[in-house]
């Protein structure tokens, strides 16, 4: 074809010859196989640059051709022949680059033999050698023009069109071939008409070629020659470089943060600090890629300083540069993620353990710390510690990859050296910070995170019974939920049965449990011969609640018998109505406490029939004080009221007999219809209320009060739909839920849509006609408040399009191969294209 026809004629005879019966092709494919044939056709290309690049690529003949060939093809209105030709060009294009790097070399050579040659005096000179050198540097400098003619033409006849094309693939290719040139050959195409065609291209709409964009720029500014000839290239396209730390694409962020890491080291002026401040808030991101990347950013700019004078310790500095971030940036308060972000590029100095008990017992008004800086630090000392021992990172985050066991095994050795360096700093610490409760917490925490093994190893019981001294004091001077719960958790730990001196703990537990019973047995009497309750009275009784309820979610506490107290203190609070809500809240905790650790008693085939009985009735009586708190006034009242029940209702549901518990089936718990309908109703009062939808609390003030409030009725939700999923209630009762998906979709539209798949799993027959009858309602409920007038709006309209397609379209799915669907089906067909009623008394469904 090439001795006998032209270019023209034999791209026109392939299009006509070529079957595009498929949008695929093999560049296009990636599988295994094609992956690498791609390879292969790459290198062969430049294969045949390197083979001729000692005659035959400057001959007129072959490499013309070729590149007059893939010029025209990558013209073609055939995608295939496009891509194809383009990718061919610019990988012969990289080979002649690298063939005209070779040439350069061999020029630099020759100047430097003549310059050689010619310094020596006349009679020492070589005969002719200077002519040789002469005729060498001319056929260097015309293999130099033949070379750049070649490139000019691959440049201008393909680049510049395709650069633009409309396939992505194709743009990806032009510009990443175009960042290898300029790294390779920076005389020639690192310059400002050929770096204009990247930041025109940092604008692509498809992230692949602005992430090949980035990744070539970061080519450049990884090296300071490189970066030191791109002050025009910054200034014009440095704005969009910042901005595309936000791309919606994760990993075109992740190389961007990466790029203006690299700049901040080469081009120390590049960056200003509102350019940086833009960068700071990803060190809080849930990718965590990202928030590396910008830990390391970070890091970079402000927390490595240069290093103290002798003596004055260089993580010092560290530690205050990161606690004034932390504190004046003002854009997160959990510190674990910031911690997180910088464990990879700071880990060994964050692990200074020593550095920060001696900054947090530091006593001397001119080096020690502000309030704000203490409680900084202690968060920054929780986080550290519990990414030691757990190795993973925080909620929200996933790892990078799973550690090795090489890796498992430096973590642990860490850990026991977290555990010896603050063995004796820990009780100091907690006896400083002990009335603190946003500084104990953390501290508690930090207690978890130890090798408690090491206590019994090292014979260290003075350091135990000084923990567990200043823990109790912790747990007396405090009541707030976050404190207690970190006390508990941490007492729990250390009452480890597999721990040498767990009878330390054991015998701190029951001293305070003996203490706490005490008193509240002696307050619930006093309450019940009392004719009212003082202020000062209820808020001790709140107080000791509090910390026995927090108490006995972690530990077993039925043996000082707290369920008929609370329940004698609940059955008068609500009889009288003279016990607090602080008091009645913690209470119903308790009572919900003391059942289930009677339940975890229950083990084995046989099961002794007095247990059973004694535990079916303090179920009932629990379930029965809750029902009645459900019409309280308070709300905190009734949501922990509706939580315990739904929680008792779950667990001692239809499964409890399963799984060699068929002696607890005379504990199954089956819910009354009265109080499944009382279960709804507090759904459509308390989370299905209109004047509380997260669109009516949008303008009202205290952003983290309507989170709050929305996390509550989330919960609430959440509880209802566990009870629908276990087969608890009837699946009817779902139609109170899904009616409202649509108008709660923004709050809750994650939990109803979960809720519809799992019921739809367990049981489709039912399920969908569950659907049916949550239109129904929905649709009579128009109808009652807009009448008949509804007919026409767009609300039934919907209504009706949904309650149409859903019929069609189950019945389609499901009709063939379920016989038993195909009355539901007729039933769906009819209601989706009935009219509506004519109005209220006329028959609606129940």
């Amino acid at each position: 074809m090439f001795r006998n026809l032209q270019n023209s004629e034999i791209i026109r005879q392939l299009t006509e010859e070529f079957a595009e019966d498929s949008a695929d092709y093999p560049l296009l494919l990636s599988t295994q196989p094609w992956r690498r044939f791609r390879a292969g056709f790459c290198e062969l290309v430049a294969a045949v640059a390197r083979r001729c690049r000692y005659g035959v690529v400057y001959d007129g003949f072959l490499m013309d051709a070729l590149v007059s060939f893939l010029t025209g093809l990558s013209d073609s209105q055939v995608r295939a022949f496009r891509h194809t030709s383009t990718l061919a060009a610019m990988k012969l294009m990289t080979a002649l680059v690298t063939v005209a790097l070779g040439v350069s070399l061999q020029q630099d050579n020759n100047r430097r033999q003549y310059e050689a040659e010619r310094s020596k005096e006349p009679g020492r000179r070589a005969a002719g050698k200077l002519e040789a050198l002469l005729e060498k540097r001319r056929e260097l400098r015309e293999q130099q023009e033949e070379i750049e003619n070649m490139m000019n033409a691959i440049f201008k006849g393909v680049f510049v069109h395709r650069y633009r094309d409309v396939v992505p693939e194709i743009r990806a290719a032009c510009v990443e071939e175009l960042g290898t040139w300029m790294r390779s050959y920076a005389g020639s195409f690192l310059t400002d008409a050929h770096l204009k065609y990247v930041g025109w291209t940092l604008h692509d709409k498809q992230w692949e070629v602005r992430l090949r964009c980035v990744k070539a720029l970061r080519g450049l500014y990884g090296r300071r020659e490189t970066a030191a000839r791109m002050e025009l290239f910054t200034s014009r396209f440095k704005t969009r470089l910042v901005s595309m730390v936000l791309d919606k694409e994760p990993e075109v962020a992740v190389e961007v943060v990466e790029l203006l890491t690299l700049m901040l080291e080469n081009m120390e002026e590049a960056l200003t600090e509102e350019d940086c401040r833009s960068v700071y808030p990803l060190v809080y991101v849930s990718s965590r890629p990202l928030a590396a990347a910008a830990g390391v950013f970070l890091y970079r700019r402000l927390l490595s300083p240069p290093r103290d004078p002798p003596g004055a310790g260089d993580n010092r500095t560290f530690f205050r540069l990161l606690l004034t971030f932390f504190i004046e940036s003002e854009l997160h308060e959990h510190a674990a993620y910031l911690v997180d972000s910088l464990w990879d590029c700071a880990g060994p100095r964050l692990r200074d353990w020593e550095t920060v008990g001696a900054l947090l017992l530091e006593e001397s008004p001119a080096e020690g710390l502000s309030d704000r800086q203490e409680k900084a630090l202690v968060e920054i000392l929780a986080a550290s510690a519990t990414r030691v021992a757990e190795g993973q990172p925080p909620v929200g985050r996933v790892p990078a990859k799973k550690p090795s066991a090489r890796e498992r095994k430096a973590e642990q050795e860490e850990r026991t050296r977290l555990t010896h360096c603050l063995i004796p700093t820990l009780p100091q610490l907690l006896a400083k910070f002990s009335a603190e409760a946003e500084k104990a917490a953390p501290l508690l925490e930090v207690l978890r995170c130890f090798d408690l093994s090491v206590y019994g190893t090292r014979r260290l019981e003075k350091p135990l019974e000084l923990v567990l001294g200043q823990l109790g004091e912790v747990v007396g001077k405090h009541t707030g939920p976050a404190v207690l719960a970190a006390a508990s958790r941490a007492l729990q730990a250390l009452c480890d049965p597999e721990l040498a001196l767990h009878g330390h703990g054991d015998l701190a537990r029951s001293r305070l449990a003996d203490q706490l019973a005490d008193k509240f047995q002696r307050d619930v009497t006093e309450l019940l011969q009392a004719s009212s309750l003082e202020e000062e009275e209820a808020y001790s009784m709140a107080a000791t609640l509090k910390r026995l309820s927090v108490l006995f979610n972690a530990h077993d506490l039925t043996r000082w018998q707290l369920f008929q107290p609370c329940a004698r203190l609940l059955q008068h609070g609500l009889g009288t109505g003279q016990v607090p809500p602080q008091v009645l809240i913690p209470a119903i905790a308790c009572l919900h406490f003391h059942v289930l650790w009677e339940l975890s008693h229950l083990r084995g085939p046989r099961v002794p029939p007095e247990q059973l009985r004694s535990l079916k009735s303090r179920v009932a009586a629990c379930c029965s004080l809750c029902q009645s708190c459900l019409s309280e006034a308070d709300a905190g009242v009734r949501e922990q009221a509706f939580a315990v029940l739904s929680d008792l209702l779950l667990v001692f549901g239809p499964q409890l007999p399963r799984d060699g518990r068929e002696a607890l089936a005379p504990l199954v718990l089956l819910p009354e219809a009265g109080l499944q309908s009382q279960l709804a109703a507090f759904l459509m009062d308390h989370v299905f209320n209109p004047t509380g939808s997260h669109e009516e609390l949008s303008d009202v003030e205290g952003t983290e009060s309507r989170l709050e409030e929305l996390h509550r009725r989330r919960l609430l939700l959440a509880a209802f739909c566990k009870l629908l999923v276990y087969n608890v209630l009837e699946l009817s009762a779902a139609s109170d839920v899904f009616k409202h998906y649509a108008k709660f979709y923004s709050d809750y539209g994650d939990i109803i849509k979960e809720t519809l798949n799992c019921t739809r799993q367990t049981g489709p027959v039912s399920s969908a006609r569950t659907l049916l009858l949550s239109l129904q309602q929905l649709m009579a409920e128009l109808l009652l408040e807009q009448g008949p007038e509804i007919r026409a709006s767009e609300a039934f309209l919907e209504i009706r399009d949904l309650a149409r397609r859903f019929s069609l379209l189950f019945g389609l799915h499901q009709l063939r191969n379920r016989p038993a669907l195909l009355g539901l089906h007729r039933e769906g067909i009819q209601f989706a294209f009935q009219d509506p009623p004519p109005g209220p008394g006329s028959g609606l469904p129940d």
